[in-house]
């Protein structure tokens, strides 16, 4: 269906959009409400809305007329009841059904007179039903006379009235009833799609929906990052803000992420923040909880390996013009170069000057800092600090130069291997010709030599750049001094020190960004 969308903003031409499937995402607050409300105007006769959100509540006597009742039913209910009945969604929709129940049984007896071999009419609670159980197998509906009732698929339990549903049951019923009680060919306006929805059944009743009614077009309004990305061979559409006084969205169509997954660039522009990438897959790592309040006006999305945050930030940067978001992405140093590290810079990827992130919770201010608030003399606990890091360096020396030398030498591997090579014979005698180009003991003893100079000088800030040891902190001993129970009371300390905002929280701010080249 060919759909001409709401007024979009610094655009003089009707947008149109032509699909059976439309999913327009946005943030709460963003305007996907009243965009929907635009499009039911518009297509005024071939639109429904349907909201499972207010499905289960009242409406009044005015929202029955607006949905097409004829006013003089509504004078023929007043005169003999004395009032407007007021019934919710559900309620209605029950009826309807009932209705139709009711009528359809005695047209098939009137039938069944003439032909005995009439098979029975399916009904809309037939196909309801059948949706329905498919969603909750362990429940079966028992049709009744006028009403429906609720009993386990295994007939155990009691049976128990519909209104005893849960709103979860309800609201399937409801969903699935109000799409097929949609007029043919209709524009279904379906708001929050996944309202008190669980994850394991909201994808897959859509899909019964949608192949229930072929002939509709859907047009789904959710901040719902996973439902949105379920909706196979539809076309998504993502609402940044909405100016409700000149009646003007600011929207853009998603179609092309570069390789980024849709889901994450999806839930990206729904935060409408400038967005951090980093390593890790755990909300309550070292790096997250950190960076989270290192950058607080970002968002920061931690993904998984190093590679992932460089591709990631490389891809979402690439779209800047679309989605207009700032980003940038931060790795660990991973004994890294200084001309890898440069050319990182130029993408936005910052590699601080540490080999651990845990190491710039020992960086001399961030230490000075926490001294102070432990009521200890600042540089007196520095001191301790940087002596029992230079002596636990120098122990671990010799494993340290190994472990960068090994670095050294695999990506000088990698570089010689990944040349252009024609044939077999050129491999072998290239790969051979390796051991003459690659100097592993030159390698190992520059490294040895700058290492032991760090020493040898007490270089603490040059020790912490290449001193590959997650235990450094509570092996400093710099917890005991401060009088801190172990490193997680310590990382607590740092980050309620940040959530302050105040001066201390700044120079920790500043010493960190300063440690990214920022």
């Amino acid at each position: 269906m060919e759909i001409i969308l709401p007024q979009k903003a610094n655009t003089n031409y009707p947008v149109i959009i032509d699909t059976n499937k439309l999913v327009v995402i946005g943030a709460n607050g963003a305007g996907k409400s009243s965009f929907g409300k635009d499009l039911l105007k518009r297509y005024e006769s071939q639109a429904e809305y349907i909201s499972g959100m207010h499905a289960l509540f009242l409406i009044t006597g005015n929202e029955l007329l607006t949905e097409g009742m004829e006013l003089n039913h509504l004078q023929q209910l007043i005169a003999e009841r004395l009032f407007t009945p007021r019934l919710s969604p559900y309620e209605r929709l029950m009826l309807k059904l009932q209705k139709e129940e009711f009528d359809a049984a005695v047209d098939f007896k009137e039938a069944s007179k003439t032909n005995r071999q009439l098979s029975p009419p399916v009904t809309k609670i037939d196909r309801i039903q059948f949706i329905w159980e498919r969603m909750f197998p362990q429940s079966k509906l028992v049709r009744k006379s006028g009403f429906i009732e609720v009993t386990s698929a295994d007939k155990k339990s009691d049976i128990y009235a519909p209104d005893r549903m849960s709103e979860g049951e309800k609201i399937v019923f409801y969903l699935i009833g109000a799409t097929l009680n949609a007029a043919p060919n209709a524009l279904l306006i379906i708001e929050q799609p996944e309202i008190l929805l669980h994850d394991s059944i909201k994808s897959a009743l859509w899909n019964e929906i949608e192949v229930a009614r072929p002939d509709c077009t859907f047009v789904y309004l959710t901040h719902d990052i996973h439902f949105a990305t379920s909706r196979e061979q539809s076309k998504c559409l993502w609402i940044r803000s909405y100016d409700g006084e000149n009646h003007i969205w600011d929207y853009r169509l998603i179609e092309n992420t570069n390789n980024m997954p849709e889901e994450l660039y999806i839930e990206l522009l729904g935060s409408r923040k400038p967005i951090l990438f980093i390593e890790g897959t755990d909300s309550n790592s070292i790096d997250n909880r950190l960076y989270s309040l290192i950058f607080p006006d970002y968002m920061v999305k931690p993904m998984g390996g190093c590679q992932k945050v460089i591709e990631t930030t490389k891809a979402f940067r690439q779209l800047n013009d679309f989605h207009l978001l700032d980003s940038m992405g931060i790795i660990d140093r991973d004994r890294r170069t200084q001309g890898e590290i440069d050319y990182l810079n130029e993408q936005r990827i910052y590699v601080p000057d540490v080999a651990e992130v845990e190491n710039l919770l020992l960086l001399e201010p961030v230490i000075k800092t926490v001294a102070r608030r432990m009521m200890k003399e600042p540089d007196s606990v520095f001191k301790q600090v940087k002596e029992n890091i230079i002596r636990l360096f120098e122990k671990d020396l010799e494993s340290q130069v190994i472990l960068h030398a090994k670095h050294r030498v695999r990506k000088k591997l990698e570089k010689a291997v990944d040349r252009k090579i024609l044939s077999v014979n050129e491999l072998a005698e290239h790969v051979n010709s390796i051991h003459e180009t690659i100097h592993v003991q030159d390698i190992y003893q520059g490294l040895k030599d700058k290492f032991k100079s760090y020493v040898d000088t007490c270089n603490y800030e040059k020790i912490l750049l290449v001193y590959n040891q997650k235990g450094v902190l509570p092996q400093s001993h710099l917890c005991k001094i401060c009088g801190i129970n172990n490193k997680e009371s310590y990382l607590n300390l740092v980050l309620s020190i940040l959530k302050e905002n105040g001066t201390d929280a700044e120079i920790i701010r500043s010493t960190i960004k300063e440690s990214l080249g920022m």
